[in-house]
């Protein structure tokens, strides 16, 4: 049989490809297309797909239109799915303003304190048109509880833009998300008294309050550390997470478990399907008349939407309810639940509905992981059923059967989500594979388990010895993240590959697992493509968005100038160019409150954070002292010391947000602005 001719139920398989390759192109673009010639061309070519169809034309007709329509399709649901959820932007206002608004959830802390999300009803200085929909905000003290009326007083900005160019949108991610802004409290939380939100609202607010309320039973029950974990993994808040825990988990590998997601849907849908079909079968009155295998799919599909608004319904939890959704309903068909098929209308459905997704990792890592995980299943080798095997034998043989296809599993997910986990997050766990083989069991046997049960009957009071169950278990796990993450060289740091290269290793790792055959080796170069595609040099010089932090590169090192700032963008931005974060040296710097400026000779940099734009004078001191200044205000006038130097200021940064720069021959400078990566989108604010 020809490599061909072995593709001939496959071939349908591509369609999600091509629909998300559409998709991927919309987001890439730098400048906003209209919305009628995308969907023209979409429906143009759905029909021309359909006309081949129905006059029936041959596969060598109707698959390449099928592709086409399917991109064009694409390109269309992206643009249409921009369009419903366009709202609007919050400005960047100069004064810090009052915001009388209802509490919708508590958010993940962030660096400077509890965070929530808000659904505003007056923003001072804002019009109601202007008014975004929800806003994320960071309070003092312990934030409030879902379904209270607030009053904050605090600084209104746009979501964040990019830290640097190139790096991951987290303006984009809230577009989509629906908030419209951020907010920072410079005081006390006050309650007050709004008129009745819409029904929308204070449903929301209901279900987010009972969640946060399962989430603080569980707390008390546990206590901070271990309920904190167990909370998160119930209920998606990761209010009480220490820090330690939080990074043990990422340099160990196993930070996926805490965020709600495939691996959580899968689990409490699977233990809810086999204990509803072991709970019909011990009935043989009801195992006669009814299908015990569609009686649990039917209770699973339950257990996962209920998982889901238990959950917060984030966006990866979402994904995975509908990927687990697609798998129950082929059961109740009579098809087979894990396929290839199933996964491309699991993925198909996805992107339908939430074309985003495609530039996020979570959905990329998961459907990355699960393309390669199917393939697995289809080849891995039947046990055969010995007869009068004593137990023993028995059970050391299926203690090893687990062990092997638990070893194969996370073998071949890691590889699969490898190039994901360096191109976004630019580390990889060299012992990951050790750590999630020996939290497996737990995770799978007890925690999810034990925590679903817990929940369920937590409400009664009936939860705690399930929940201590689930509670001894996370000790368990976090002692084995924390040993993992421990041991010599645990993390290994790679720097971000060329943006090119993960699309190019998106599609290997497809080909190598759509394709029947042994060309489906030629997709192995192409899935390393991260790895071994060659780094470019790191710039010379960063500085963030504003002009508020910068760094420079100092050999391997980045040297960030005010280390305490907008940590995480300085960190992001070092770990994407393979550079160490360092803090500046005191020794041959002058800092004072507004800036910091090398002494002797010509240094690197000089910033000015002040708001207040410098004087003369100070301008002067600047530019005699390094060959890039940066103001964060708007200037007007430049001393003669300033020919010759690259002075970026306000006006620069308003346009441009964050830059890197690199030096070139004659002291030139070359510098790349995180707009021109952007581009004009819906996201990037109301300057675009």
């Amino acid at each position: 049989m020809t490599q061909m001719a072995r593709q001939d139920d496959r071939w349908r398989l591509w369609t999600p490809v091509f629909f998300g390759a559409g998709c991927g192109l919309y987001f890439a673009l730098t400048d906003e297309p209209q919305v009628w010639p995308l969907v023209l061309v979409a429906v143009l070519t759905i029909g021309m797909w359909l006309g081949a169809r129905l006059r029936g034309l041959s596969r060598r007709w109707t698959l390449p239109l099928l592709m086409m329509a399917s991109f064009c399709g694409g390109l269309g649901v992206a643009k249409l799915r921009t369009e419903a959820v366009r709202g609007p932007i919050a400005p960047a206002l100069a004064e810090p303003v009052v915001v009388e608004a209802w509490v919708m959830d508590v958010d993940s802390p962030g660096q400077r304190g509890a965070r929530i999300v808000v659904a505003p009803v007056h923003v001072r200085g804002l019009s109601p048109e202007k008014t975004p929909h929800r806003l994320r905000a960071t309070v003092r003290g312990e934030p409030p509880r879902p379904g209270e009326a607030v009053r904050l007083y605090g600084i209104l900005n746009p979501p964040p833009p990019p830290a640097s160019p190139g790096a991951y949108d987290f303006g984009r991610n809230a577009y989509f998300q629906g908030l419209g802004g951020t907010l920072f409290a410079l005081g006390d939380t006050r309650t007050l008294t709004l008129g009745p939100p819409p029904w929308r609202v204070r449903l929301a607010m209901k279900v987010n309050a009972a969640r946060y309320g399962l989430a603080q039973r569980i707390v008390a029950r546990l206590g901070p550390r271990i309920g904190g974990i167990t909370a998160a993994m119930t209920t998606g808040h990761e209010t009480w997470i220490r820090e330690s825990d939080l990074e043990a988990m990422r340099d160990s590998g196993l930070a996926h478990i805490l965020s709600i997601s495939g691996l959580h849907m899968a689990i409490v849908g699977g233990f809810v399907f086999f204990a509803a079909r072991l709970g019909v079968a011990g009935i043989p009155w009801l195992a006669l008349r009814v299908s015990g295998k569609k009686v649990a799919a039917t209770a699973g599909l339950i257990a996962v939407g209920t998982y889901l608004v238990i959950s917060g319904g984030p966006p990866p939890a979402e994904r995975a309810a509908i990927t687990a959704s697609i798998a129950f309903f082929a059961i109740l068909l009579d098809r087979q639940a894990v396929t290839m098929h199933a996964l491309a209308v699991a993925a198909m459905v996805v992107l339908l509905l939430q074309p985003e997704a495609i530039v996020t990792p979570g959905f990329q890592m998961s459907f990355a992981a699960t393309a390669a995980l199917v393939p697995l299943v289809e080849i891995w080798p039947r046990r055969f059923r010995e007869i009068s095997v004593p137990w023993p034998i028995k059970a050391v043989q299926r203690l090893g059967s687990w062990l092997a296809a638990a070893c194969a599993a996370s073998l071949v997910a890691g590889m699969a989500t490898g190039p994901f986990a360096m191109q976004h997050f630019n580390r990889t766990a060299i012992y990951g594979l050790i750590a999630n083989m020996g939290t497996a069991p737990v995770a799978d046997f007890l925690i999810m388990p034990a925590l679903a049960v817990g929940a369920a009957l937590e409400p009664l009071g009936l939860g705690a010895p399930f929940l201590w169950a689930a509670g001894q278990s996370v000790d368990a796990m976090l002692a084995i993240g924390h040993w993992a993450a421990n041991l010599p060289g645990a993390v290994k740091s790679i720097s971000s590959a060329p943006a090119a290269a993960l699309p190019i290793a998106f599609i290997g790792i497809l080909f190598m697992c759509l394709w029947r055959g042994r060309w489906r080796l030629l997709g192995l170069p192409f899935a390393a493509a991260v790895l071994i595609w060659p780094r470019p040099a790191p710039p010379d010089i960063w500085i963030g968005d504003g002009g508020a932090n910068a760094a420079y590169r100092l050999e391997r090192e980045a040297v960030v100038v005010r280390p305490a700032v907008r940590r995480f963008a300085s960190d992001l931005w070092s770990r994407r160019r393979g550079l160490e974060p360092v803090a500046r040296s005191p020794e041959g710097w002058t800092c004072k409150r507004s800036f910091c400026a090398p002494d002797g000779g010509i240094g690197p940099l000089a910033l000015w954070w002040g708001k207040a734009a410098p004087t003369v004078e100070q301008l002067d001191q600047m530019c005699r002292s390094a060959q890039v200044v940066s103001v964060r205000a708007v200037i007007t006038t430049l001393p003669s010391s300033c020919e010759g130097r690259l002075v970026l200021d306000g006006a620069d940064y308003a346009r441009g947000g964050s830059v890197e720069l690199w030096r070139g021959e004659a002291g030139r400078w070359r510098a790349l602005w995180a707009a021109e990566v952007r581009g004009r989108r819906p996201w990037s604010g109301p300057h675009s």
